[in-house]
């Protein structure tokens, strides 16, 4: 305890702090991004409604992606998402990092969204 705080703690922190100025609605939805050891995973969703409007993932039966959570695949992730979002009539969305910094795979991701065709 005391001034040593978990990883984990500081990222909810930020993500706090964050998500305070953001918000998706029908028309902008927020584009949430989540990063683990070995996937990436992203959503848009609808905070109005409380709804997902679509989804992308490393670890779907159909994902192309072989290397799972690495930089490529997180950028065919992006592209997947803004392909799935074009058919639900998705062009801008609001892009949350969730707590992460933007470098690496979530840099990756929201670059193969915004080659994909989003805007944010």
């Amino acid at each position: 305890m005391g001034r040593i705080k978990s990883r984990l703690e500081r990222r909810t922190r930020r993500k706090r702090g964050i998500r305070k100025g953001l918000m998706g609605g029908p028309g902008m939805p927020r584009l949430t991004v989540f990063r683990s050891a070995k996937h990436i995973y992203a959503q848009l969703i609808d905070d109005l409604a409380g709804h997902t409007i679509a989804s992308a993932s490393s670890n779907e039966k159909d994902s192309d992606s072989s290397g799972g959570g690495n930089i490529d695949s997180a950028s065919e992730i992006g592209k997947k998402l803004a392909e799935r979002a074009a058919t639900a009539g998705v062009s801008r969305v609001v892009f949350d990092r969730n707590g992460y910094r933007y470098h690496g795979r979530v840099r990756a991701l929201a670059d193969g969204a915004r080659e994909g065709g989003l805007k944010f």
